[in-house]
């Protein structure tokens, strides 16, 4: 039976090989690392300096560099609390209660406003923070320490009619910041170093805390989604940046700390801060395909005899079928002995292609230059591709009768790199 197990396939591999090491057999059997995480966007930070006048800064996510920093015009009025609605859309509160709309004709080159601050509402706005999730819900806390939930359903709200559905939340909320991270998601920290985390759930919440100590320096924190946060210490002007894992597990083991290299040392003397959200976004990255090359690396040098295959003449897509059901490839089943069911394989599941190979993709070979005949004359595994993705390398079983790795080459123009014709396409593996 064919084995679909890294572990089993690891433990037949080491049975028939008999003086396989135990380091590599333990390579084999480990578990898979985590996957990467790859980040896009820019942090988009606006403020607001002690004379009146609006700033925005954009923030490198990955590295945490500050790419550039603008200074605009005077509001006019002095302000208590701000909120980031969207790239172009500011909600300021005055200390007279008042809320005003700051809108952004652009933060390219210079900083400038579309037209003054509009005022749209003339009273009743006296939190001293203010939030907005970017999933239509502001948030905001009073002085008192009651947490304020509303609903905003237009990107550039005009009035009460577009920010509504005030809701009491709870009391008890004497924070130093507030930020949201996430849909109905906040951070806040308290005066005596707490790193705190809220979920908000209707009329419900519920509190994680997520660092007991470490946080008081900060007066200002913001997040522009994805885990990212942003502190500021009004002491220096220094603003310090943290990765948060997972926003949604309620711990802070997973935040990442990076007090060595912090965006600015000084120079943020804003006395307000706001991140418009989600304007950074954080995928997984499978390492599938490293995986299967690690696996097939592995693998050079042994013989037919190292594997439970059925045909000693023609074994190369067994080899690559063992490879890539050992790293629990979805479908592997669906092959067989025949180079040709890989590019079935391709075809069934969309991932057919005659460019741009990946590590881990079965590359399929013919001598006659044509796959239109339902036969293959050969199948190998990517275990390399140059940056520019014109050269690759590959690992193969039945090359010179065992598992070989090939030399460098350009793939489209060889004419018979591994004694099997040219290159017709690649098949990459789903998982």
């Amino acid at each position: 039976m064919f084995r679909t197990s890294r572990t089993l396939r690891t433990a037949v591999t080491a049975v028939a090989a008999g003086a396989f090491s135990l380091g590599l057999v333990t390579a084999n059997t480990g578990t898979a690392a985590a996957a990467e995480t790859v980040c896009s966007g820019t942090a988009s930070v606006y403020g607001i300096l002690p004379d009146g006048r609006l700033t925005y800064s954009a923030i490198n996510p990955t590295n945490g560099d500050r790419i550039k920093t603008l200074t605009g015009a005077d509001l006019g009025f002095t302000p208590q609390a701000m909120a980031t609605l969207n790239f172009n859309t500011i909600l300021v509160t005055s200390t007279t209660g008042a809320l005003y709309r700051v809108d952004v004709q652009t933060n390219n080159t210079a900083l400038t406003l579309a037209n003054a601050p509009v005022r749209i509402a003339d009273s009743g706005w006296t939190h001293d923070k203010l939030t907005y999730d970017g999933y239509g819900h502001l948030y905001g806390t009073t002085s008192s320490g009651l947490l304020l939930q509303y609903t905003v359903t237009e990107d550039k709200p005009a009035g009460s009619q577009h920010i509504g559905m005030r809701k009491e939340i709870d009391s008890g909320f004497v924070l130093k910041t507030l930020s949201a991270v996430g849909q109905d998601r906040l951070i806040a920290t308290t005066v005596d170093g707490k790193l705190l985390s809220y979920q908000i759930v209707g009329d419900a919440w519920r509190r994680s805390d997520l660092k007991t100590d470490g946080w008081s320096a900060f007066d200002q924190l913001v997040s522009p989604g994805a885990g990212f946060y942003y502190g500021r210490i009004p002491t220096t002007g220094a603003m310090y940046w943290y990765k948060d894992g997972n926003i949604s597990d309620g711990s802070g083991a997973d935040i990442a700390y990076h007090t060595s290299d912090p965006v600015d040392a000084s120079g943020w003397t804003q006395q307000l801060l706001s991140a418009a959200p989600r304007t950074v976004s954080c995928k997984s990255v499978s390492t599938l395909g490293q995986d299967i090359a690690n696996a097939a690396n592995a693998e050079v040098g042994k013989t037919f005899t190292s594997y439970p295959f059925t045909y000693d003449y023609a074994w190369c897509a067994e080899f690559v079928k063992y490879i890539w059901a050992g790293e629990d490839v979805d479908y592997a089943s669906q092959l067989d002995a025949r180079a040709w069911s890989l590019y079935e394989y391709g075809t069934n599941h969309g991932t057919w292609k005659t460019g741009s190979p990946k590590v881990g993709d079965a590359v399929l070979y013919d001598k006659d230059g044509t796959l239109g005949d339902s036969e293959a004359d050969h199948v190998n595994i990517v275990v390399g591709v140059s940056s520019d993705g014109t050269q690759i390398q590959t690992v193969g079983g039945n090359e010179s009768h065992k598992v070989s790795k090939s030399g460098w080459f350009t793939w489209r123009t060889a004419s018979n790199p591994v004694g099997a014709g040219r290159v017709m396409g690649f098949a990459s593996p789903i998982g």
